[in-house]
This record gives structure tokens, sequence and C-alpha cells, in this order.
């Protein structure tokens, strides 16, 4: 387990740029965190790649009316010649036909193997973009500009580019490192609350799995962040982003510890199959899961049930849902059983030993499973 941090709700200047250096040798990107630096996107990019004349830029029908001009004029004040293809929004449209409009979209863009492509949006925007970029002419630069908290701290760090699948979420992707990623928290005062809460739940996993002191400071200064108080914002991003980044570089195709940041979403990506990407946002269902996985870890002995108890009081005071749906044992297992994480016909559990230090099992009898699930 990480010893726990002292973290500070101030700053001394919450308009200045933290930057975290994730460092995979020639697969190595900044993450830029800094109030205000949309306007910044163009300038940055054309010092990025300075050879590079056009760029796709990428994003959904929410997004793009919020922010999409202001991308196109940063990029057209650096002399970047671009086009722009608009998705649908939602999980329900990580398919296969919307990955194919963006290749669609490149083919037409004829952007060459040093031009970028990029995502301006949430998750599902960064992780379809990325797996086109991997694919088109073997692979092009790309650029994450998350929109999204649960972007922001999560899904644009790290690579793990997918779609989904009808048997399965994110069963059809690549790891595919970004060359940048530009995060501007600003942009979250357009964020639907319920938004801004579903990614708080990827925060508070963070402190879950390897941060005890991380967890008790969004215990501490969560009515600042529903609020969205600059400094505690750009705070946990920058501690969050810091948390995915050392993970990925000690692991970065998930061979070992780069698993633990699947706690709840064993679980949870079984809630989101079940319920057809329709109910739950996936924050929403990882929240779920990561109940789950608490009462599981308690059901096995790793933890006294105060754990889930601490867990579920800190959800409920974002609003987020701590209500399990109703599956009989058998819909769990079969929808767990397509996880991508699983070993063979073994379903992979991230479980905890404690606030703070989390561990992989795959070794867990089908009996506690269905036990545990009975209990609900």
């Amino acid at each position: 387990m990480n010893k726990p941090e002292v973290y500070s709700a101030t700053m001394s200047d919450q308009c200045e740029a933290n930057v975290y250096h994730v460092d995979l040798g020639d697969r190595s990107y900044d993450i830029h965190i800094q109030p205000g630096c949309l306007d910044a996107l163009g300038s940055v990019m054309r010092g990025l790649f300075p050879a590079a004349g056009r760029c796709l830029i990428v994003s959904n029908d929410v997004v793009a009316p919020l922010y999409l001009e202001r991308v196109e004029r940063s990029l057209a004040a650096s002399d970047w010649a671009f086009s722009s293809t608009i998705l649908r929004d939602g999980e329900q449209h990580k398919t296969i036909d919307s990955w194919n409009g963006i290749l669609d979209a490149l083919m037409l863009a004829r952007l060459s193997r040093i031009e970028p492509v990029i995502a301006l949006g949430g998750g599902v925007v960064g992780d379809m973009t990325g797996f086109a970029a991997s694919c088109y002419r073997r692979g092009i630069p790309y650029v994450q500009v998350p929109t999204t908290l649960l972007a922001q701290v999560d899904s644009s760090v790290g690579g793990k580019t997918a779609i989904n699948h009808p048997h399965g979420k994110n069963m059809i992707g690549a790891f595919y490192q970004p060359s940048l990623v530009w995060i501007d928290p600003l942009v979250l005062g357009t964020l639907a609350p319920r938004e801004l809460r579903a990614g708080i739940a990827e925060l508070i996993k963070y402190g879950l799995i390897r941060d005890a002191g991380f967890f008790s400071f969004l215990n501490e200064h969560m009515d600042e962040l529903l609020a969205l108080h600059p400094a505690t914002v750009a705070q946990v991003i920058y501690t969050s982003c810091r948390h995915k980044a050392e993970v990925v570089m000690a692991d970065e195709t998930e061979q070992g510890v780069r698993a633990l940041l699947n706690l709840g979403h064993t679980f949870g990506h079984a809630i989101e199959s079940m319920t057809h990407y329709t109910v739950y946002l996936h924050g929403e269902a990882v929240a779920l899961g990561t109940l789950m996985a608490a009462r599981l870890s308690a059901r096995l002995g790793y933890v006294d049930d105060s754990v889930e108890t601490d867990i579920r009081a800190l959800f409920e005071r974002c609003a987020l849902p701590v209500e399990i749906p109703s599956f009989s044992a058998d819909e769990w297992l079969d929808a767990m059983g397509h996880d991508k994480k699983n070993v063979g016909r073994r379903i992979r559990f991230v479980l905890l030993k404690a606030v703070g230090e989390a561990f992989v099992a795959d070794d867990v009898d089908e009996k506690a499973v269905r036990d545990m699930i009975a209990t609900f």
C-alpha cells in the first residue's frame, strides 16, 4: 500500500499548469492540466507536430456545439488545416459502425502518418478515436482532449482504446498511447451534474486501490469538488492522473498491477451489458460494482463490513447509485464470463484488503460469488 500523502485544498496559483510526464520510452507523452488551456491547443500541437499540416477533430453531438468552434479557432491561429466528424453521444453508440465512421472521415481527410487526429469529448469519443488512430495507416498520432471528469482522470490516460461488442464491453481494441493529453478543468462547468458524479466514482477508485490519504481527502472536500472549486478540481485531476500514469508505466499492457485499476469494473461492465448500456453511465456502474467488490472482499474475510459502509456513504454524498440491479446469479456469471480481464474460464476480481490496498484474485469460488449476489 502506498503511504498516505498530505493533501491541501489550496494552490498558490490555480491557473498554473500541472504537467505529468508519462515515461514509456518512444511512446512517452505529457498530461497537461491547466484551467483555460483549451484555447492554446493549436499552438502546442504545432510545436509537437511541426511538419504536419492537417488534422481531424472527432467529437460528439453534445460536446461539439460547446467546444468545437474554440478548438477550430485555436488550430486556425497556428496554421492548421482541419476537418471534423461528429458522432452520436452515448455508450450505446460505441460500436463498430461509429468506429468505421471515424475511419471514413480519416480517409476523406487523407491524413498522412505524421498528421494527428484529435479526440474532443468523453471516454467514448477518446476510446473510439484512439482505436481508429491505431488502425489507420497502421498508426497515426492522436491527441486526447477530454471534456468529462471521468475521461480526464481515467480513460484519456494509459492508451486503452476500444469499441464495444454485443457480448462484452471494450472487447475489440488495442493498447495505443496518445501523443498528448490536454486537460482544461474549466470545461467541466458545462458538464451535466450526473456526468460529474459519474467521474467522481473513478476518483474514489484511486483512493481505494492505492492511496488511503486521497480517499480521506475526497471525504473531506467532496462539497468543494461537487461545486467545482477550481483548486480542488485541478488537484484531484492531477492526483488521479498521476496514479493512473504510475500504474501504466509499471504495466503498460495489463499483465499484472494495471489490473488493479479495474476495481468495480468486473461487476460494473456486467451491469452495463445486462442493461444494454442504456440505464447507467459507466461511472455509475463502476460505483455499483465497487460496492459488490467490497462486499465480496468482506465475505471472503479480507476486510470488515465497515469498508463497504464507508464507500457507500461517500457514494451517497455525491448522489451515485447504491442499489444493485436485480439479476439472477446465472445472469451475473454469464455476463462476467465475457469480461476481457478473465484468465481462461476463471473470472478475475479486484478485491480489497483495506482502503488503499487492492489485489487481484482469479481463484474465487463460484459459490462465494453466488452467495454474495444473493445478499442484494
